[in-house]
């Protein structure tokens, strides 16, 4: 009995398995297919919650059927011209060759002015799919977590966003008034030829409609292979420019632009080739496409000279199917290029529409509430975590942070110290314990709140590339001038900027280039205290200035700290030694705290880190 269930069990497991792999290789072919964006990008053309935009996409659909309709009856009236000009037949309404000759140029006309109008309502349309779709995918990349951000490739990134929003535009515009005019259009003709002349006619063109089809699809199935592989290639040289160029200096540093041009140019000489080959495979198919077009127009002009010359049909039954076939052919080349594009648009979308499946580690809990700060206090509760599951980082350490208290971490390089601000401002989740501010665990707080309740001084500050005023103004929306300057002036910045030729309109450069260490780290500090926060969080704060500029900003950050709680993570010691607290990390475990004096009155693991740094100060 026993072994039945051991067995019933294996099936299950097996099936389950099976399952899994079933509905992964589905999903893959959807991917593959289209389908899948094809459906995401529709309820951007057809939103259930605005009618106004529906009511113009109705309005582009009668204004396009109009447009065919007068484009297929057009021939007809050329027809009338021709026959009235050669005597043969009855002027239609007794217009004369005059009078159908400007019904004929009216009827152009009106097929160009309603293709037109119709371009005209559905504009604002399709600009509006194209932004919200920009704007969801550019907050999404926003809400992805601190672990996406540090593994992408800002380069290759840049140019799947670009591609994707190009392909929406190039889709809305061209599906949906290239491919249903088109079977339309094809339909109209071809119940008038057989109408008016012969179903033979109908069955040369739906052949030669069906061969040029299938070929054209075929073809270009086997090119958006070879498209992707150039966009591939295209991605990789595009990122390892973009990764030089913000990497400039290291560059410089080491005499690396002969080494940085020739891996370029090995991703260029990759791309070079995917792109020959891709031109080669155009070449090929709008010859093909020539072929076919050029054979059913043989066909049928033959067929049609046939019977002017048994008296069967008038010579303008021959102009009239000679302008179908060349109304026919227009739109059918058009095919192809449409075809083309719309299978690389979903290929470009699909690439986007991957990095907006991209799932947010970090995301709010259903039902969560605003951060309530009351005091400040801040608590890790047996606090483990890893950025790796195989190699923890902080393995159950527990500090507390009372309210307007100044606690310092420190620690040797790799001891956890700058985790513990990660998980703090809630880049990560805690991989067990708890961390709370206030007694609410960080995890039950919507993230918004969270992060408007921390001010952070990160060891990097990573300016804008504009003015010295906008760097210190995002820190608060809405900031006047005067709370700007007194926040500089707090960073003991504010002589320097007004020294500068433009003051505060100075553009700082790509990522603050323009300004040094200790000053990009001035501008940082001085937006941090603009925000305001109840929390500070200091991450080597003063790391990049010079001896005198710390001791100027450790007191306008002590002054700032008063009334907030405030968390030092610290390297330089000197820093930190008036805290009222310092906790000592090494390998993801407190190993002590106390007070300064306290820690070094015990001679351990502190005391050793501040006498070698006080003798490495001596010796410099």
């Amino acid at each position: 009995m026993a072994t039945d269930t051991s067995a019933d069990q294996t099936d299950t497991a097996t099936d389950a398995a099976q399952d899994a792999r079933d509905l992964s290789d589905l999903k893959a072919a959807e991917r593959r297919s289209g389908l899948r964006t094809i459906r995401k990008v529709a309820p951007y053309l057809w939103p259930e919650d605005q009618p106004w935009v529906r009511h113009k996409v109705l309005w582009a659909m009668v204004l396009l059927i109009a447009s065919k309709l007068v484009t297929v009856g057009t021939p007809v009236l050329y027809k009338g011209a021709v026959d009235a000009l050669s005597n043969e037949g009855v002027p239609m309404l007794a217009l004369g060759a005059i009078g159908l000759t400007v019904a004929y140029g009216v009827a152009r006309l009106m097929g160009v002015g309603f293709q037109q109008l119709r371009d005209a309502v559905f504009a604002r349309v399709g600009q509006r799919a194209l932004r919200m779709l920009a704007l969801e995918t550019f907050g999404h990349i926003h809400r992805l977590s601190m672990r996406y951000h540090i593994t992408r490739k800002t380069g290759g990134l840049s140019r799947i966003i670009e591609r994707g929003v190009k392909g929406v535009d190039f889709l809305l515009r061209f599906m949906l008034f290239s491919i249903g005019p088109l079977i339309l259009e094809l339909i109209l003709i071809g119940i008038i030829l057989t109408v008016l002349f012969d179903v033979w006619y109908l069955v040369v063109v739906a052949v030669t409609i069906a061969l040029y089809v299938w070929f054209t699809f075929a073809v270009t199935e086997w090119r958006v292979k070879l498209r992707r592989e150039m966009n591939e290639q295209d991605t990789d040289a595009n990122q390892k420019a973009i990764d030089s160029l913000l990497n400039f200096e290291t560059v410089k540093y080491f005499g690396a632009e002969e080494r940085e041009a020739r891996r370029y140019d090995s991703a260029m000489a990759r791309y070079e080739e995917a792109a020959i080959k891709t031109s080669y495979s155009l070449a090929f198919l709008n010859f093909g496409q020539s072929v076919l077009i050029t054979g059913g127009l043989i066909g049928v002009m033959i067929m049609a000279a046939v019977g002017v010359q048994n008296g069967t049909l008038t010579v303008g039954d021959f102009v009239m199917v000679n302008a179908y076939m060349i109304q026919i052919t227009v739109p059918l080349n058009f095919l192809g290029t449409v075809y083309r594009e719309i299978r690389q648009s979903l290929t470009d979308m699909g690439e986007m529409f991957d990095l907006l499946e991209q799932p947010a580690e970090v995301t709010d809990k259903p039902g969560a509430t605003p951060l309530k700060v009351t005091g400040g206090r801040i608590e890790l509760d047996e606090v483990r975590f890893g950025y790796d599951p195989k190699r923890p980082i902080l393995k159950g350490i527990s500090i507390t942070a009372e309210p307007g208290e100044m606690v310092a971490i420190v620690g040797s390089t790799g001891s956890g110290k700058s985790t513990v601000g990660r998980l703090l401002f809630r880049f990560y989740d805690v991989n067990g314990g708890a961390l709370r501010i206030d007694g609410q665990d960080v995890r039950d707080v919507t993230q918004e709140s969270l992060h408007a309740a921390i001010g952070v001084v990160p060891q990097d500050t990573v300016l804008f590339n504009d003015t010295i005023r906008y760097n210190i103004a995002y820190g608060r929306d809405g900031a006047t001038q005067d709370e700007i300057v007194a926040a500089a002036r707090a960073a003991q910045i504010h002589d320097f900027i007004t020294a500068l030729p433009d003051g505060y309109d100075t553009t700082v450069g790509e990522r603050g280039l323009k300004l040094s260490g200790g000053e990009k780290q001035r501008v940082g500090i001085a937006r941090t205290l603009l925000k305001d926060p109840p929390i500070l969080l200091l991450d080597e704060a003063t790391s990049a200035l010079d001896s005198e500029t710390e001791q100027e900003i450790k007191e306008a950050l002590m002054q700032a700290g008063r009334g907030r709680t405030v968390l030092t993570i610290a390297h330089r010691l000197s820093t930190i030694a008036e805290a009222d607290r310092i906790v000592v990390l090494e390998q993801g475990e407190i190993v002590e705290q106390g007070t300064h004096d306290g820690l070094l009155a015990s001679n351990g693991r502190y005391a050793q880190l501040w006498h070698r740094q006080q003798s490495e100060s001596d010796a410099a």
